[in-house]
């Protein structure tokens, strides 16, 4: 079937080309890659021209680049690739990840949203599941969304307490003696977590959500024998918790609770790396009612461009993402393929 060329123009006025079109025209020729179709710019209009096929869906891609700009954001080259896949997955999602709002900043004056059909998928996960897992590659998201989402809760009454935790394991060095005292010692284990609250909230509110014990930090160890109930209780790094760890986490969970753990089990630092909590923990728990796995990919990465090339090129070396001996070792299905499966051009 033929199908009849055709010219439409989309204008951008009072948007700055930069917010929708990226630095140096990046999200245009990632556009252009995808549809391997040249698209013309001039002053503030775009300018589609092609069969009426590839004409609709070129205009549903720019305008939804367009419509993010014009809402105060800047679109991400992971907007891009968001919009682009969500197309083809016919996921349904693109069109509301601009308005999907997680929580507001007030320090940065900004609204923290999702910014890939994964992250989407991982915010609803949250909302709808007491108990959600994010498993996949450095920089998509997981634990900055889920301390976003505790935040919201806290802040709509929903909960009364947030606990952040942290196994302290070091990452395949050995710092040795640690000065000071122990909220010293552990200080460089919970460090990321408090930046990303500080972030959020600005120092003195964290500070004083520390004082009135609304706001809890720690190392995992620390978590045995409570219950947390009206909470929000969050697992970083749980790649690096063991089996039994992660049994004692999850079973801290009390009335009107959610756990969300986050890790990469790509990057597991234990001796050995087949007890990872995190590894085990897909067999065991994947088909129990109320419990959410999401599996975010090299596409969702939304740091530095380069950092998707990155985590593609230790793929390549690694096809088969088994750093680790666990899986194999168990004789468990392979649970790693996906992680860091790019559909990244």
């Amino acid at each position: 079937m033929k199908y009849r060329k055709r010219k439409r123009i989309l204008s951008f006025a009072g948007i700055d080309p930069v917010r929708i079109l990226g630095v140096q025209d990046s999200n245009l020729k990632l556009v252009e890659k995808h549809f391997d179709h040249q698209i013309t710019v001039r002053g503030d209009e775009i300018i589609l021209d092609g069969d009426t096929r590839m004409l609709d869906e070129l205009t549903s891609v720019m305008e939804t680049m367009i419509r993010i700009a014009g809402s105060g954001r800047v679109v991400t080259e992971g907007d891009v690739h968001a919009i682009l896949h969500g197309r083809e997955n016919d996921s349904g999602g693109i069109e509301s990840l601009d308005g999907s709002v997680v929580f507001y900043s007030s320090v940065k004056r900004r609204k923290i949203v999702p910014r890939s059909v994964r992250q989407k998928e991982y915010v609803d996960a949250i909302r709808d599941y007491d108990v959600v897992f994010g498993i996949g590659p450095a920089g998509t998201g997981k634990t900055y969304l889920a301390i976003a989402m505790a935040l919201a809760a806290l802040k709509s009454g929903e909960i009364e307490k947030i606990y952040v935790s942290r196994p302290v394991v070091e990452a395949g060095e050995n710092l040795g003696f640690l000065p000071g005292d122990l909220k010293e010692k552990i200080d460089p284990y919970i460090r990321p977590i408090f930046d990303a609250l500080t972030y959020m909230v600005g120092r003195e509110k964290v500070d004083k959500m520390i004082d009135a014990g609304v706001l809890e930090i720690a190392p995992l160890a620390y978590m045995r024998g409570r219950t947390l109930d009206n909470a929000f209780a969050v697992l970083d790094e749980a790649q690096n918790s063991t089996i039994m760890q992660m049994k004692m986490f999850l079973t801290r969970l009390g009335v009107n609770s959610k756990a969300i753990i986050t890790g990469d089990i790509t990057q597991i630092d234990l001796v050995d790396p087949a007890m990872s909590g995190l590894v085990a923990v897909r067999d065991i728990l994947e088909d129990v009612e109320g419990i959410k796995f999401v599996t975010f990919g090299g596409e969702d990465v939304v740091r530095h461009r380069l950092v998707k090339r990155i985590i593609k090129a230790f793929s390549a070396l690694n096809p088969g993402n088994r750093e680790t001996s666990g899986p194999d070792k168990r004789g468990s299905r392979d649970n790693t393929r996906s992680d860091l499966e790019e559909n990244d051009g």
